[in-house]
């Protein structure tokens, strides 16, 4: 069982405000299931920070950019760190429209 999971919230965008009410919204649940957790601040040291704290998994609830360009999956990918949500590839493909249609016409 993962023993240390890190939320990502806040970062520099105009949504931060909105970034950090949901990161602590989620952080709160999370303890109240009995995991340890660990807030961090989606900044320019996100790296460090992960890395001094020991996470073993990562919530991910930035929904505004930079969050939503992905840098911080690519950080947890690059890390070994499981995360939630889509993976590279995945989220890679679904932000290239021409490129997904393409795939589900050949995969229907």
């Amino acid at each position: 069982m993962v023993k240390r999971i890190g939320v990502l919230m806040g970062g520099t965008s105009s949504e931060r405000e909105v970034s950090l009410r949901s990161g602590r919204a989620i952080s709160d649940a999370l303890r109240q299931l009995g995991y340890t957790v660990i807030d961090i601040d989606a900044g320019p040291n996100v790296c460090a920070d992960i890395k001094r704290e020991g996470i073993e998994a990562a919530f991910w609830p930035c929904t505004a950019a930079p969050g939503r360009t992905a840098p911080y999956r690519d950080l947890l990918e690059v890390m070994g760190i499981p995360y939630t949500g889509s993976g590279v590839l995945a989220s890679a493909l679904a932000m290239d429209k021409p490129a997904s249609k393409i795939f589900f016409r050949a995969r229907v």
